[in-house]
């Protein structure tokens, strides 16, 4: 069993990815300061490539507990910021201590301490400007977080060491993506602080199943935004599994009460969390239609509009589905409506990247958790969502809810006899 996990670990890309991260940094560090036999530098590269995967899960962990607990994306990005900062200051201690760094060359950008916040600030911009550009269909998370580092490390190394180009270049660099990062995060909680009353609000999620906070929600969003009206889009595949079923990491399993098991196969990257809201799904036809009776059971129907953009959200994602809208609805003032979980805040920053769109949040602090439902906890969803997940559980071939009857594929629910 350890031997297994072992050789899963050595061929996860991430492990190669941190490997190759450690040796850029090692070749970058002795050529530009002139330290290839410094122990102190290869102690560090070995170390920094030996923790890093589980670095970054720990940084994950960090930024989500700052977004649940403050429910602020500023909150949340110096929460990855923090820790990610002591790491390099520890760094850059351990490497001037040991002799491994140009003590001129770190004087010359403000000690090691400041090199040590620039390039923090640039590592976290760089990751940032990579995963936006995997929402938009350009590259992948390992090789975008790759480049990224690699041009960091290059800069932060030749920075460093005083060179002139190189220093400037690092000091810009580090200080730019700052007030980019802050910056723009610092204007979405603004905007979610002083936003104005009436527009269309957004409400995109996996609602895997719609439950009664997402039904509160909806409710205090109307009232206290003065909405015209919600539009609802459901996710179908979330990007991060159809990439991975794509790959061929994940599969689905089996069909559990209605529900889509999926699992990993040999082919997944053991360093990445691909069930970060577990790993039982509704199909979305079956999502969309719980929606639509939560909606319809509540009298909301006439202000709640559910959407189901299958071709657009397959090929451009939620970013696709907002500009559908702003299409059908062009000058209205867009409110995106999200809680502080892991899954809310990917789409508040989907919202954030999409345009002057007014953030709409609520804590989660009501103990209403859709994997407790998923696991047969009950008095979380409204009655006729409860009757519905009962009806799959039991396999029924029809289900009637609502005043409405579906057939049952395989826990896919299509209207009709």
């Amino acid at each position: 069993m350890f031997i297994d996990r072992l050789v899963r670990y050595v061929r996860s890309p991430s492990t190669r990815m941190a490997a190759l991260a450690a040796l850029l940094s090692y070749l970058s560090y002795a050529y530009a300061h002139g330290s290839w036999a410094n122990p102190a530098l290869i102690g560090v590269s070995v170390f920094t490539g030996a923790f890093m995967p589980s670095y970054a899960k720990l940084s994950n962990k960090a930024d989500l507990w700052a977004n649940n607990r403050f429910g602020f994306v500023t909150a949340g990005r110096l929460g990855r910021f923090v820790p990610q900062y002591a790491f390099n200051l520890a760094v850059f201690g351990v490497l001037l201590w040991g002799g491994a760094l140009n003590r001129d060359g770190v004087a010359s950008v403000g000690g090691f301490a400041s090199a040590a916040l620039v390039t923090t600030l640039a590592s976290q911009g760089l990751q940032y400007l990579g995963m936006y550009l995997v929402s938009r269909g350009i590259g992948d998370a390992n090789r975008n977080v790759l480049v990224g580092l690699s041009i960091n490390i290059v800069l932060t190394s030749f920075g460093t060491a005083g060179l002139p180009i190189a220093r400037e270049a690092f000091l810009i660099m580090g200080f730019g993506f700052g007030i980019l990062l802050f910056g723009i995060g610092l204007l979405s909680d603004l905007r979610s602080q002083f936003a104005p009353k009436g527009g269309i609000g957004l409400f995109f999620g996996t609602f895997n199943p719609f439950h009664n906070t997402h039904l509160a929600l909806v409710r205090r969003a109307l009232d206290e935004r003065g909405l015209d009206k919600i539009v609802i889009h459901p996710t179908l595949v979330p990007r991060i599994h159809a990439d991975a079923f794509r790959k061929g990491e994940l599969r689905v399993a089996r069909l559990e009460s209605g529900f889509q098991i999926y699992e990993t196969t040999d082919k997944a990257d053991s360093n990445v969390d691909y069930f970060p809201t577990g790993r039982m799904f509704l199909p979305p036809e079956t999502r969309k239609v719980l929606i639509d009776l939560a909606m319809a059971e509540a009298g909301l129907h006439n202000r709640v509009e559910v959407v189901f953009f299958r071709e657009i959200y397959n090929t451009k994602g939620f970013q696709g589905v907002i500009a559908e809208i702003k299409k059908a609805h062009p000058g209205v003032r867009l409110h995106g409506l999200h809680g502080t979980d892991n899954g809310g805040m990917y789409v508040r920053q989907i919202y954030d990247e999409c345009g002057w769109i007014y953030p709409w949040r609520v804590l989660r602090r009501d103990g209403v958790s859709a994997t407790a439902i998923r696991r047969g906890a009950k008095g979380m969803t409204s009655a006729v969502v409860t009757d519905v997940l009962e009806q799959l559980s039991a396999n029924v071939p029809m289900v009637v809810a609502g005043g409405r009857r579906f057939r049952n594929d395989n826990g896919v629910l299509t209207e009709g006899d």
